[in-house]
């Protein structure tokens, strides 16, 4: 059971306290409700962007990791398309400086030219390293508007163009901050060797003064039920040729997220799942052979992800693979198998449970999804996960009208 205690400040901040007194490190984790399926369309990537501008300083402390680092603190954030993360992890003693730190630059970011131009700057160089500098770096520039045609989810955290980056007004991202970065728009989860009223005086003392800002948020698109396949092909200077395959799924707190995600697993997940052992071991098709789920908040993704074996046909390959695809709703599941998904999927919460940064981070997630109570629930819903209904989602949503596929193929060489 993962404890937790709850209280919202005057200005809106949603604060979660969880006590582990079997650690000397406080984790301290801080969750903005705000990723690239917020973003105006026309100035795309800023989410990201911001995830390196909140290290650029604030009104009192122009270089965030040094007084870190003095306290033998460490920190790091991430952005995806849903949420920006920002973490810190420390000696409890120096807990109040995480309290400082984090309360002044949600207070007031030290905006400058500079800082602007020099994360703008690392952000184009990782665009060209991560999408334009590596084999198979494009593919979710073009896959994912393939699969969207409406919800923002059409893009990726780095943004629908490189250029809404490059081309970004000092004004365009004070406006962001001031309408994302706000009090009520977070969630903090302090966790470790502490206690309920010193974090409460803590919370008090450095973000309560701290005046909300409400603007209004423009409504997120919808994406319409998907009722043509479609079709992308790709040629690159790639080593192997790769097949994707997507198909819509429900959001994340669905009732039959589970589901779909022991589906993934019992599909794709290892060296002993069906596609493995039908594609890879007995046709000795594909070299590589995965099943996922996407996760996101809203309505997601199952993905199917192959790499070919060595002089394999596509068109031998496709067909093979959308046979198992589009048959897996008749196949024969093994309570074994099911049980053995279910295993692994209890190990991997137990492993979520051992490292006092990790509960921060589950409880400041789930309460962004609607309560942190859910983390809990969650394990339950899957224990309840039966066979028939892991064959239910599928002869739902593995059928060839809603699927998604591309093909990233080798460049002939002339």
């Amino acid at each position: 059971m993962l404890s937790y205690n709850r209280f919202t400040l005057k200005n809106g901040l949603t604060v979660l306290i969880h006590q582990d007194i079997s650690t000397p490190v406080v984790a301290f984790n801080i969750i903005y409700k705000v990723g690239a399926k917020n973003e105006d369309p026309q100035l795309t990537g800023f989410a990201h962007l911001f995830e390196h501008l909140m290290f650029g300083g604030s009104i009192h402390i122009p270089k965030y990791d040094e007084p870190l680092q003095m306290v033998g603190g460490e920190n790091n954030a991430f952005t995806n398309n849903d949420i920006t993360n920002y973490y810190i992890s420390l000696p409890k003693e120096n807990i109040e400086t995480a309290f400082w730190l984090e309360s002044d630059r949600m207070l007031n970011l030290a905006f400058s030219e500079k800082s602007l131009e020099v994360q703008r700057q690392v952000v184009i160089e990782e665009y060209k390293q991560r999408y334009l500098n590596q084999p198979y770096g494009d593919l979710w520039l073009h896959f994912r508007p393939l699969i969207y045609t409406q919800h923002p989810y059409q893009w990726a955290t780095i943004g629908k163009s490189i250029e809404h980056i490059e081309q970004a007004k000092m004004e365009d991202v004070k406006a962001f901050y001031h309408k994302f970065y706000n009090p009520s728009n977070a969630i903090l989860v302090v966790a470790g060797d502490v206690e309920e009223h010193q974090i409460r005086a803590l919370c008090e003392k450095w973000f309560e003064p701290i005046q909300n800002e409400v603007t209004s948020q423009h409504s997120i698109a919808v994406e319409p039920e998907q009722r043509e396949a479609r079709f992308l092909k790709i040629e690159r200077d790639v080593p192997t040729n790769l097949i994707l395959k997507a198909f819509h799924m429900v959001d994340r707190v669905h009732p039959d997220y589970p589901a779909f995600d022991f589906l993934s697993d019992l599909m794709g997940n290892g060296k002993s799942s069906l596609l493995h052992q039908k594609l890879v071991k007995e046709l000795n098709l594909f070299s590589s052979l995965s099943c996922y789920i996407s996760g996101d908040e809203h309505p997601g993704i199952i993905y199917f992800a192959g790499h070919l074996a060595d002089k394999v046909e596509v068109e031998l390959a496709e067909m093979e693979l959308s046979k198992i695809i589009y048959s897996f709703k008749d196949t024969i599941i093994a309570e074994s198998d099911l049980q053995k998904v279910k295993n692994k999927y209890l190990v991997a919460r137990e492993f979520d449970q051992l490292n006092v940064l990790d509960k921060a981070m589950n409880l400041a997630y789930y309460e962004y999804l609607g309560n942190a109570d859910g983390y809990e629930q969650e394990r339950k819903n899957y224990m309840k996960v039966q066979i028939d209904d892991i064959q239910r989602v599928a002869a739902t949503v593995l059928i060839p009208q809603k699927c998604n596929t591309l093909h990233y193929l080798k460049k002939d060489k002339v």
